[in-house]
C-alpha cells in the first residue's frame, strides 16, 4: 500500500507544480502505537476557490482542458479510505 500511496503523493505534488508552487512540503509521520500514518502535503501554489475546493475529490471534475476527469485527489482519497483512514483538503486563492 505504501508504494501506491507514494504514487498518489507524487501526483498531488505534480498538481502543486502546475499551480505554480515554488515550495512543496511533504510530511509523513508514522504512529506505531496506533499503526497509522499521517501525510501532509502543503504548497504555496495559486490555491483553489470554494467551487474548486468542493469539487476536488470528484473524479469527473478537473481544471485541465486536455481531459475531462481528474483522478489524482479522488484516488488518493480512496486509498486513504480503503485503509481505514480519511483525507482532508484545505485551500484558498492566493
Amino acid at each position: 500500500m505504501m508504494n501506491e500511496l507514494s504514487l498518489h503523493i507524487l501526483d498531488i505534488v505534480q498538481n502543486s507544480i502546475k499551480a505554480n508552487a515554488t515550495l512543496v512540503e511533504i510530511i509523513i509521520e508514522e504512529n506505531t502505537l496506533y499503526n497509522t500514518y499521517s501525510i501532509l502535503i502543503k504548497d504555496n501554489g495559486k490555491g483553489m476557490d470554494s467551487h474548486t475546493l468542493s469539487s476536488v475529490s470528484d473524479p469527473f471534475f478537473t481544471s485541465r482542458t486536455t481531459r475531462k476527469v481528474g483522478l489524482g485527489v479522488y484516488l488518493f482519497k480512496m486509498a486513504c479510505e480503503l485503509t481505514g483512514g480519511s483525507s482532508f483538503v484545505d485551500s484558498a486563492p492566493n
